[in-house]
């Protein structure tokens, strides 16, 4: 497993563009902002959550998402821990999907809800990049 993070983020450093930073930067502030907006509006957040909530554990959602996405976000802007931070994220975005199915189709909240989790899951593959927290901490050693 580890050589293939390795492997994984030798070839992102050697494809590495200030783009992708730029891209990734961009997904982590709107991540941050997300969860920004789940907390001033918690409302919001219930009734996005409502198709799900007779499974249980709506409670426990409406603390885990706000949080996840502004530490997510705030960790992924730096590149700090980046696919940690993804795989936190990667729940929550799928679920997001599920939703829009489940209950009334919103069609602008599906479509920004796939392409952030298209996002999160180039960027799990990908890596933070050679212009993050990560690479510099790798190459302090």
């Amino acid at each position: 497993m580890s050589t293939t993070v390795k492997d994984l983020n030798k070839w992102a450093n050697a494809h590495t563009y200030f783009t992708l930073d730029l891209l990734r930067i961009a997904l982590g502030v709107f991540l941050f902002f997300k969860g920004i907006t789940f907390i001033t509006n918690i409302q919001y957040l219930v009734d996005l959550i409502s198709p799900i909530d007779k499974i249980g554990g709506g409670m426990f959602l409406i603390h885990y998402i706000a949080p996840a996405h502004m530490i997510g976000g705030i960790m992924i802007v730096f590149g700090l821990l980046t696919r940690w931070a993804i795989i936190s994220q990667l729940p929550i975005l799928i679920g997001a999907v599920i939703v829009n199915f489940m209950g009334e189709l919103h069609t602008q909240n599906l479509i920004i809800a796939f392409l952030t989790l298209s996002l999160c899951v180039f960027f799990l593959f990908y890596g933070s990049g050679k212009h993050s927290a990560d690479y510099f901490f790798k190459m302090q050693r």
